[in-house]
């Protein structure tokens, strides 16, 4: 990256986004040396070339991609950029992977101010550097004012599973348990709260944080753990099914076991949502062999960002592959697929 400054420096204070910013000119050259590069300084993305030149790892890779629209970009307890990172980190790390390496992509609307750009690109950083993972390749477009809709991010990790690890939705059985690694919900009612429209207020924190430690932890203590999964926007009950799916098998969740902030479920009452499929950033569910139960949720809860574990559940036979929950009152509810999105720009 370059050093040189330029003769109109950018105005972090007042300055927006121009259309040059895209263009692959000079200007695009001084947003990445002083912005991009400053914060994400690494010797990797330092190397200045169109791709990164990485060390060779040992074990199996792991790729995961996301995009994030998320609307608005600042929410109690996270904003756009923590989120991009914090997503991709957990992609990888459920798949039993240390998250290593990240891209970053970045679509910009002409007019979007300066000053929130750099709070979101110094919020990944942080998130980045809390997180154990480099930032090393990237890219910036402009689009025309009216055409965007402020920032989009697009972002890809890169990670590595230790030989002799193999996780999948594909390997749970029946007799196997579930557990969740904290309170569900939080970051879709973080998110609406935010949405003035939406006509409530809630000290409701988004949960968005980066799970790596917390999985690492899992696959070195949990010998039978056969799965390990992040429910974003689909929430609990979405990922629950596409587990069941994969792996052929039917799964009893228990209502009483499930974890919800008190002002969490009241503000899905109010607004007439379900917590089972409202957008968690910093929560997961793992499944292992009974006799490894309590061994799962000691990890868990050894985690601060676990404290909140519980063990809800176990996969069942059943041909149909059902998700189905047994109630407060010891009725059954059907717990199906989401059809349509609760909430859309949640992540």
């Amino acid at each position: 990256m370059s050093e040189k400054k330029y003769v109109r420096p950018l105005n972090f204070k007042t300055g927006r986004v121009e259309m040059n910013y895209g263009a692959g000119g000079k200007a695009t050259a001084q947003l990445i040396s002083d912005l991009f590069a400053e914060a994400f300084s690494n010797e990797y993305l330092l190397q200045g070339n169109d791709g990164a030149d990485l060390p060779q790892c040992n074990g199996r890779l792991v790729m995961s991609t996301d995009s994030h629209v998320v609307t608005p970009l600042f929410f109690a307890g996270g904003d756009i950029g923590s989120l991009s990172v914090h997503g991709t980190v957990n992609d990888v790390a459920v798949c039993g992977a240390k998250p290593l390496y990240m891209s970053a992509g970045f679509i910009l609307e002409e007019g979007f101010p300066l000053s929130d750009l750099k709070r979101i690109v110094e919020s990944m950083a942080n998130a980045a550097k809390e997180a154990g993972i480099y930032i090393v390749t990237g890219d910036t477009k402009v689009v025309e004012k009216g055409k965007g809709d402020g920032v989009y991010i697009n972002t890809t990790g890169l990670g590595v599973i230790p030989n002799g690890i193999s996780l999948s939705g594909a390997f749970c059985k029946p007799g196997d348990v579930v557990a969740v690694s904290g309170d569900i919900g939080d970051h879709g009612v973080a998110v609406m709260s935010e949405r003035v429209n939406l006509g409530f207020e809630t000290n409701v924190k988004s949960d968005t944080a980066s799970l790596n430690r917390m999985t690492e932890a899992l696959v070195k203590n949990v010998p039978s753990l056969r799965c390990m999964r992040d429910p974003t926007r689909g929430g609990l009950g979405n990922t629950l099914n596409e587990i069941a799916k994969q792996s052929g098998v039917g799964i009893e969740i228990r209502e009483e076991d499930i974890p919800v902030k008190e002002n969490t479920l009241a503000a899905c009452e109010f607004l007439g949502l379900d917590p089972l499929y409202t957008a968690n950033e910093g929560k997961l569910i793992a499944f292992c062999a009974e006799k490894d139960a309590d061994k799962m949720l000691e990890t868990m809860k050894a985690d601060p960002l676990g404290k909140n574990a519980k063990l809800i559940g176990k996969c069942i036979e059943d041909e149909d592959h059902f998700v189905q929950m047994v109630t407060a009152f010891g009725g059954i509810r059907m717990v199906d697929w989401l059809t349509g999105e609760q909430l859309p720009r949640i992540c």
